[in-house]
């Protein structure tokens, strides 16, 4: 059945491109319902952001929504990942500014503390989309596709190329099976090189970044005092992107994702031509 929190969630911490200080308070939410944003801050006007892909718009080094009163609320990838990866299917998140809060870079608090929180069964079956023929998407080196299976859950296999020898060649696949984002993806933190760091502050992006929200490297050394929390941790957290992404298809995927130096717009353009091609997927329900 789907499933919904036994009792609000509440999240402070700091936006990772903003600088913003921010609360954001995960609620319980009827089934059927899905995922939705509300700006709390903003008094007038359509403050809900449906957590669907095409509110997605163009945006550089997260996955942003918008709705269609011109509202936003950015960098949801992880709370999504978590969401997913919990099992959660129908919550409503209020947050009081712009940007979700970066917390320690990955997805371990916002999982610890749902997880906390509970989850309620509810009385709706649940659906996930089935996928029934492949769909793929290229875009210079990066390539990500998503295949039929038989199974239930949506497998993951990812792999990420970069010239600094502390990531060099890294490959992971996983099965999305229950527990298993919250054993092998959540603790991933996102990660930045140093000598990029002037030139994203410049443009606006990763204000709020630090040592203690994202993984710094710079020419072959890992700047974190504690380091690694695993030798992959770089394609694990791109594997925890993808899940948060793939859940704005509006339900969870039975299928394999694959892809080649993944990110967020690649992803959404994925989910864009699975979703606007009609004979590539169908509903599947679940009948007990």
């Amino acid at each position: 059945m789907q499933a919904t929190l036994r009792s609000s969630v509440q999240f402070t911490g700091m936006g990772l491109h903003s600088g913003r200080p921010v609360r954001m308070t995960v609620h319980p939410a009827a089934a059927s319902f899905g995922i939705w944003f509300r700006r709390t801050d903003i008094e007038n006007g359509d403050t809900l952001i449906p957590a669907r892909y095409d509110m997605v718009p163009p945006s550089q080094l997260c996955t942003k929504l918008r709705n269609e009163a011109g509202v936003e609320v950015s960098t949801v990838e992880h709370v999504m990942a978590a969401l997913a990866g919990c099992g959660i299917h129908n919550a409503m998140i209020e947050i009081d500014g712009p940007e979700v809060p970066i917390m320690d870079g990955s997805s371990a608090v916002y999982c610890e503390l749902l997880m906390q929180a509970g989850l309620q069964r509810q009385s709706a079956p649940r659906r996930r989309i089935r996928i029934l023929e492949a769909i793929e998407i290229e875009d210079g080196p990066k390539r990500a596709r998503l295949s039929p299976s038989e199974d239930k859950f949506l497998t993951l296999n990812a792999r990420i190329e970069y010239d600094d020898s502390v990531i060099g060649v890294q490959e992971m696949a996983l099965q999305l099976a229950p527990g298993m984002f919250a054993r092998d993806l959540a603790f991933a933190r996102t990660y930045g090189f140093a000598r990029d760091v002037d030139m994203l502050r410049s443009m606006g992006l990763a204000r709020g970044g630090s040592l203690e929200n994202a993984v710094v490297v710079d020419n072959g050394e890992v700047m974190n005092p504690e380091g690694l929390r695993a030798e992959d941790e770089f394609v694990r957290h791109k594997m925890l992107d993808a899940v948060g992404d793939m859940m704005l298809a509006g339900a969870p995927i039975a299928g394999t994702y694959e892809a080649v130096q993944p990110g967020h717009s690649i992803n959404n353009l994925l989910v864009r031509k699975l979703l606007e091609t009609p004979s590539a997927w169908c509903w599947e329900t679940d009948t007990a």
